[in-house]
């Protein structure tokens, strides 16, 4: 059975297009052809935008999303939500060169932040820095472009994801310190799949035999 995979392609190390090979690459593509696998399916995976996202999922455009997903209550709602295979926490990326502390740049008036859109980033954001603008941007990857070409001065991002853009742009960037805790990822589903106790049983299993560890490992999801 072929089950059609939504990814964004602008998230590493979850997924984003190799540069060598053209092709999607990222702990995504890796964890979900290990649990077609034990599923004995096979994954399509098709570029979606974020945003809009969730009503895709709801109206089951997608049979899953695989994108590095934070689990909230208010999403659950409306989508079906796999165990977690992972958490983080959220940091504030900035330019190698910045010498301001995440405290020293909510205070100062003239630092510009940015995040994604629709996004628990963008949720945290704008609690912490309270009465700053936040810009938030279409991908993570043109955030980091803004801060790269000092548009902005930080990008509010979780651990793993600040990681791997910190890896593709060696000596570009740095984290100035945590803004935010304890967040759980997981693969989203339309709501009543059956995929999702499925894919939860591959997940247990992939825990037991050390596969899913491997994989965080590879990919930076965990030291």
């Amino acid at each position: 059975k072929t089950i059609v995979v939504a990814v964004e392609n602008a998230y590493p190390p979850f997924n984003s297009i190799d540069q060598a090979t053209g092709k999607g690459a990222g702990w995504d593509y890796d964890a979900v052809t290990e649990i077609c696998k034990r599923l004995n399916c096979v994954p399509e995976f098709k570029e979606a935008a974020w945003d809009g996202i969730f009503p895709a999922m709801q109206a089951g455009e997608f049979d899953m999303l695989a994108d590095g997903v934070t689990f909230t209550e208010e999403r659950a709602k409306i989508v079906s939500f796999s165990t977690p295979y992972v958490e983080v926490n959220q940091y504030l990326l900035v330019r190698a060169d910045e010498t301001r502390t995440v405290e020293e740049m909510k205070a100062d008036a003239n630092a510009k932040i940015g995040t994604q859109i629709g996004t628990t980033n963008e949720i945290a954001a704008k609690e912490y820095f309270t009465g700053k603008e936040i810009q938030s941007f279409e991908d993570f990857g043109a955030a980091v472009l803004a801060l790269k070409s000092s548009d902005i001065d930080g990008v509010v991002i979780d651990n793993i994801a600040a990681a791997g853009f910190m890896k593709e742009n060696e000596g570009a960037f740095k984290l100035a310190g945590q803004i935010a805790t304890g967040e759980t990822l997981a693969f989203v589903f339309p709501p009543n799949s059956d995929l999702t106790d499925a894919v939860n049983a591959a997940l247990a299993d992939m825990t037991a035999d050390g596969t899913l560890e491997q994989l965080n490992k590879k990919w930076g999801l965990i030291p």
